[in-house]
């Protein structure tokens, strides 16, 4: 065909998109046949991230009571006196509660400036203060104490008193039994959306165990490294896994 002929061939209105569908066409098939090989080079596996949860009871409890004075720099040494009478109190009411000697710490007095009365050249100002901490099994009763301490402040004494802390001393030992069920309940999860697409879930490939959550009661801040909340006796504990199977 010589030049001429080739475009007045080209020309003709049905033949350039034809040549284009072609090539289109051609273009596809090969796309295709990429994706097929694609596909039948994958391994097969579903990856799917379950959870457990228990609820559980605290078995132990830590509290802090803080005895202070806060004073001018004259009354440094007689709030020394006073933060040592404080303390006694706080003592007694423990000991009278139950508490064995043993299971009370307390710490030296120490006075720290308070540098916010002399930001203006005023005079010097001290927090005269000592801490008293229990640590006890009987999470109850550490309770009790906490939400009646204000019988001592009536009687004058000067106190600050933190949150009772609760803690489960069982933790790595339901981890362990949770991470079970987590796995469980993601191949369930897997057989789940396996069976949508008309497949089957093998044996487990591998499983990797997420972050422990202890969370109060209820409660929705789940955090991304793993959370303990210590302001309750009663908790949930939640684990999450995440699981690799193979879909045949």
């Amino acid at each position: 065909m010589t030049d001429i002929q080739g475009q007045k061939f080209l020309d003709k209105p049905f033949v350039l998109p034809a040549i284009l569908l072609g090539i289109g066409l051609f273009l596809s098939a090969v796309a295709v046949s990429y994706t097929l090989y694609a596909i039948r080079g994958l391994d097969n596996t579903l990856s799917v991230t379950g959870s457990a949860k228990q609820d559980v009871k605290a078995d132990s409890a830590k509290w802090t009571v803080q005895v202070f004075r806060s004073v001018s720099e004259e009354g440094v040494s007689a709030a020394y006196g006073q933060v040592g009478r404080d303390a006694d109190a706080v003592k007694a009411y423990f000991a009278q509660a139950g508490i064995p000697a043993e299971s009370i710490t307390v710490t030296t007095v120490v006075a720290d400036q308070d540098w916010s009365y002399n930001q203006n050249g005023g005079p010097k100002h001290y927090n005269v203060h000592e801490d008293i901490t229990i640590q006890s099994g009987d999470v109850e009763k550490i309770q009790g104490l906490s939400q009646n301490i204000t019988a001592l402040v009536a009687k004058g004494v000067s106190i600050m008193p933190q949150q009772p802390q609760y803690f489960v001393s069982t933790l790595p030992d339901l981890r362990i039994q949770l991470l079970g069920q987590a796995i469980a309940d993601a191949k369930a999860r897997a057989q789940s959306i396996a069976g949508t697409a008309g497949a089957g879930v093998g044996r487990l490939k591998s499983a990797s165990s997420g972050v422990v959550q202890v969370l109060a009661p209820n409660a929705t801040n789940v955090e991304d490294y793993g959370s303990y909340d210590t302001s309750t006796i009663d908790k949930e504990v939640m684990v999450t896994a995440r699981a690799t199977f193979l879909v045949r």
